[in-house]
């Protein structure tokens, strides 16, 4: 077992592409390899799930306890290189500064690949190397991938700054307008949705197996800390014992992690699509609805009849039914999408939400349950959204909510019986956060 982490002094570097590239790249040299990515991230594990072939599993420096990081590196790394991509900078973390890649690095003892965007910088790269390799002396940066590289001219003025730093250049990668993603209001446009992503990730492959170090690469990679898996940690408890789980390009924004800690559980977890209008399974005894982008298929769920009329009858039937954020957005009775127009739900809890005006939530939470709900312990949370409550009728709250500096932020969600969401994505119990 081995581990990098491909990190950044920003957001907008490259990271993503970088990290496709790579693991596709030692796809094709016949090494084993386990994609990870740090913090809340619900959308770049679809691609690196592409690239690898193998599922992404997210690792959170905040939003999960140490016990929890380190069984999950044992259980997807083992017998494979954990090659991780972080979030944002380095060092950014939450609003207290907690919870940064290099705190993740830190806790698994993962190395850290350095990528920097050298678009607008020549010698000045030396200086952001060297601040970035001495600011913590926990991690170890011990390589950096000089990313949209003008000429030959350009690469050899980066080069020779960097001489006198002593962290190794792995890779040049050249400007290439053909590597780069779409995007929207949450981040990348997913993978599902990419016409072209398996060219696009040969097209990265390439770009890293003709002018990466991949030898040098492996050679460098941590051999990262892990727990005993006979003795795992406790997980957030499943839903239920046969588990409905809506999947598809409107519901996928769920954790690895909480599903296979599910299964890890002896649950048995199903998936559904409501966007082919398919009810969820008769004999679900829970069912999950993921986050995701129903404001964007408005039309075609509120005429999804079989979908609606399988919810309602479980709801009828005691089934527990949880939403979080879009899924919480699809229990309520209307979503209004950004041109105003508002679009029937399930109506099995008295919320409607818009996107007309949008308004960004974005950040860690701690949410201690309400009494009478399924939930029983504090657990860390995130959100990020960016539709607006225009109504909430009578039902009883799920969750008292705090952000990440311990600021409290009210009661949210809502509880109708057996039905209940939120626009938090559950990560983890509280433990110490608690």
């Amino acid at each position: 077992m081995s581990g990098l982490l491909i990190a950044a002094p920003s957001s907008g570097a490259g990271k993503t592409t970088v990290t496709l590239g790579l693991l596709r790249a030692l796809r094709q040299r016949g090494l084993a390899v386990a994609p990870g990515k740090a913090g809340p991230d619900y959308i770049d594990p679809a691609f690196h799930t592409a690239a690898s072939g193998v599922p992404c599993l997210n690792f959170d420096p905040w939003g999960m306890r140490p016990e929890l990081l380190l069984a999950n590196a044992g259980l997807h790394g083992a017998g494979r290189m954990l090659v991780v991509e972080a979030m944002m900078g380095l060092f950014d973390g939450a609003a207290d500064g907690s919870g940064a890649p290099a705190d993740l690095a830190a806790a698994l003892g993962l190395a850290v690949v350095l990528v920097v965007d050298c678009a607008r910088m020549s010698q000045s790269v030396a200086a952001l190397v060297s601040g970035y390799a001495r600011f913590r002396n926990d991690i170890r940066v011990v390589g950096v991938i000089l990313n949209r590289v003008g000429s030959d001219r350009h690469e050899m003025m980066l080069r020779d700054a960097l001489v006198t730093v002593g962290v190794p250049v792995l890779a040049v990668l050249r400007a290439d307008a053909g590597l780069a993603l779409p995007e929207r209001h949450l981040g990348l446009v997913q993978a599902g949705e990419h016409a072209g992503l398996e060219d696009f990730i040969e097209r990265a492959a390439a770009a890293v197996s003709q002018r990466m170090d991949l030898e040098a690469l492996i050679e460098v990679a941590g051999q990262p800390r892990a727990a005993d898996l006979r003795n795992g940690p406790s997980r957030l408890p499943p839903l239920g014992q046969r588990i409905a789980v809506a999947s598809d390009l409107a519901y996928a924004f769920r954790y690895e992690h909480l599903l296979s800690g599910w299964r890890m559980a002896g649950a048995e977890t199903r998936l559904f699509s409501p966007l082919a209008d398919e009810a969820p399974p008769d004999d679900a005894d829970a069912i999950y609805l993921p986050g995701g982008y129903p404001e964007l298929h408005g039309g075609k769920l509120a005429a999804a009849e079989s979908f609606r009329n399988g919810m309602q009858h479980a709801a009828e039937r005691g089934v527990r039914i949880f939403g979080e954020c879009g899924g919480y957005m699809t229990l309520g009775e209307a979503v209004i999408d950004a041109e105003g127009k508002s679009h029937r739900m399930l109506g099995l809890l008295p919320l409607v939400t818009s996107f007309a005006t949008r308004r960004r939530h974005l950040g860690y939470r701690v949410v201690r349950p309400v009494s009478g709900g399924f939930f029983n312990e504090p657990m860390r949370a995130h959100e990020f959204h960016y539709a607006t409550i225009v109504s909430e009728g009578e039902a009883d709250r799920l969750f008292d909510a705090r952000d990440a500096i311990g600021t409290e932020l009210g009661a949210v969600g809502l509880r109708r019986g057996a039905v209940s969401g939120s626009f938090m994505h559950l990560i983890d119990l509280a433990g110490e956060a608690a």
